[in-house]
């Protein structure tokens, strides 16, 4: 079974994995939030993009990630690390080397963004 645990923010709860999302969706604070870093959006922007979030939601989630943006930043950067971990020990796809082998496609050096 489920269980929730309530916060101060009228729309956001805390799932048993102590994960915050927005009340009635399955949307979690963190995906918010990449997508302003990811994209640059604004409120607005996120209210055109996820048309089933209110403008109240958006706004108590942003308001509950201020007041915990460390510990969220830190999952994003845990999470981003974990993807980048994944995609070196998976190796260069088949279709990839493939397509470096015709020239098609070239292989570039990855900037370290964090």
């Amino acid at each position: 079974m489920n269980q929730t645990t309530t916060t101060d923010y009228k729309f956001i709860l805390i799932d048993e994995n102590n994960v915050p999302y927005i009340k009635g969706t399955s949307m979690k604070i963190v995906e918010l939030v990449t997508s302003i870093q990811a994209y640059g959006w604004s409120p607005e922007e996120l209210h055109f993009q996820y048309p089933h979030l209110s403008m109240s939601q958006i706004y108590s989630a942003l308001a509950y990630y201020w007041e915990h943006k460390q510990e969220i930043d830190t999952d994003v950067k845990r999470g981003f690390e974990y993807a980048e971990k994944q995609r070196l020990e998976a190796g260069m796809s088949p279709l990839s080397q493939r397509l470096r082998n015709q020239g098609l496609i070239q292989l570039k050096k990855r900037l370290e963004t964090l």
